[in-house]
């Protein structure tokens, strides 16, 4: 199974920026649609955005227009670029297969706060 490890975290301003990258152990290419994922305190994990093999996105409407999610398959990296943060996005960031019933075992993920 492929191992991920989230980095890119930290502590921002309101309307700050951060690019969150997600480095697989191994091959990410046999997943079709890979993931970020994020967790709030006390809430369950929702998908932020994902992306093809292929390059193809979709976005959460609370993130589209100014989270921007990538992939090297070569690299076996995925990105999350994030701009305009808002407060009500701080959660832990995770990657992961976006398709149902494919999920490889979760990282430890990145922590993002996002201060008023």
């Amino acid at each position: 199974q492929v191992q991920f490890v989230e980095s890119g975290g930290g502590l921002v301003q309101f309307g700050g920026s951060l690019r969150l990258s997600c480095a697989a152990s191994g091959s990410i290419s046999g997943i079709f649609r890979m993931g970020w994922y994020r967790q709030a305190p006390g809430n369950g994990r929702e998908l932020v955005a994902s992306v093809t093999r292929g390059g193809s996105t979709n976005y959460a409407d609370s993130v589209k227009g100014r989270f921007t999610i990538s992939r090297d398959n070569a690299k076996n990296t995925e990105y999350l670029q994030m701009n305009s943060l808002k407060p009500g996005e701080t959660a832990v960031y995770y990657c992961n297969s976006a398709q149902p019933g494919v999920l490889a075992p979760w990282g430890q993920g990145t922590q993002v706060t996002v201060s008023s």
